[in-house]
């Protein structure tokens, strides 16, 4: 196998364990998030950093490493600003469940007593 011009191992186990490491910083970081040990605007402010990081500069990088890191460090920080916002949306959804549970509950208790 040929090595390209900037392109070295550390870079290519980067390229080929990117998604896996993006996802694993996202969930450290998103526990950190829900128990509130990191502000989730901070989380937002660092994903923006990082994402005009990546597009500015790290696509266009000359080593594979750099690309790399850009990618994941931005990957990994749009997936944590995610967590909140699912969890916020499951407990939505769960709210509504336990509602219409409790409605329909108060329904068949009613015709039930008639």
């Amino acid at each position: 196998m040929t090595i390209e011009p900037g392109h070295n191992r550390f870079g290519r186990a980067l390229r080929e364990n990117r998604l896996r490491i993006a996802l694993l910083v996202a969930l450290v970081e998103g526990v950190l998030v829900l128990v509130g040990e990191i502000a989730w605007w901070a989380v937002v402010l660092i994903a923006i950093v990082a994402v005009v990081l990546y597009v500015a500069s790290g696509r266009k990088a000359g080593r594979q490493e750099v690309r790399e890191i850009s990618w994941i460090f931005a990957v990994s920080q749009l997936a944590v600003v995610l967590v909140p916002a699912l969890a916020l949306v499951l407990t939505a959804f769960a709210v509504v469940a336990l509602v219409l549970i409790a409605v329909v509950a108060l329904v068949v208790l009613l015709r039930d007593r008639r």
